[in-house]
């Protein structure tokens, strides 16, 4: 099985209804890969959702949902992982609307409550785990937004986003490093620097960032699978799904 993985949030768009995301899915299976992340696509029935997964022959590694439906319709979130036989629930971003993102009180309390359901989670056999954006890379004295988040939230596992550690001013290699033993997963995705003078995301090994050494430092740590995701694409998202998971084999990942 192939460390690379597809988020398929970078497909969005091609994936509104059932047919849409059969067509995208056997499109995602032609590149080569056999695992994909949930994020972002039409709601269908989750028993539809697995067979079009089955019959073309990808597993669903790690998923991302609402705060609301992983708070407070718990249950419900259960039963649809165990259908998608996926065990990793993912959270893509700290609510702003519940937790104060502009102070450390807001942090802790997202940490302590994300602690009660990662705790609530393990006990369905189910990983909580969190996705950062760049915010979370506020400082409060010596520790940033994300340091609370999981020194409060022991249980919380890491889903750790290359573009958006280095949007905030940090070092991915350092993230990987301080999340060893709890982090099985991250996000590759490249960052551009654009005529403009703005930040832009790029395919894998078209942008700026360090590959070898986030490479090497997801091995000496064990993750397990890189999940390629690109926010906006210059070219058709499938193509540039293509053009990381090409770069990345030619960089030596899965030989």
């Amino acid at each position: 099985m192939s460390k690379l993985a597809a988020q398929l949030y970078t497909v969005r768009e091609f994936c509104k209804t059932e047919e849409d995301i059969a067509r995208s899915m056997e499109k995602i299976a032609a590149i080569g890969y056999d695992t994909v992340q949930v994020s972002g696509l039409g709601s269908i029935p989750h028993d539809r959702m697995r067979r079009i997964m089955d019959d073309n022959g990808l597993s669903i590694l790690v998923t991302h949902n609402s705060y609301d439906e992983i708070a407070n319709r718990t249950d419900e979130l259960i039963e649809k992982h165990y259908i998608y036989g996926c065990k990793n629930v993912g959270l893509g971003s700290m609510p702003n609307d519940i937790f104060d993102r502009r102070t450390e009180q807001g942090f802790t309390e997202f940490a302590k409550k994300s602690e009660e359901l990662a705790c609530r989670l393990k006990e369905a056999g189910l990983n909580y785990v969190y996705h950062n954006h760049n915010f979370e890379m506020i400082r409060f004295g010596k520790k940033t937004g994300l340091d609370i988040i999981y020194d409060n939230a022991p249980t919380l596992r890491g889903e750790i986003d290359t573009y958006w550690i280095t949007a905030g001013g940090g070092d991915p290699t350092v993230w990987i490093d301080k999340l060893s033993g709890r982090m099985d997963l991250i996000h590759f995705k490249d960052m551009a620097f654009s005529a403009e003078g703005r930040q832009v995301f790029a395919e894998i090994g078209e942008g700026n960032l360090n590959w070898a050494g986030i490479i090497a430092a997801c091995e000496r740590n064990g993750i397990e699978k890189y999940i390629i995701e690109q926010d906006s694409c210059p070219v058709d998202p499938f193509e540039s799904l293509r053009i990381s998971f090409e770069n990345l084999k030619a960089m030596g990942v899965d030989r």
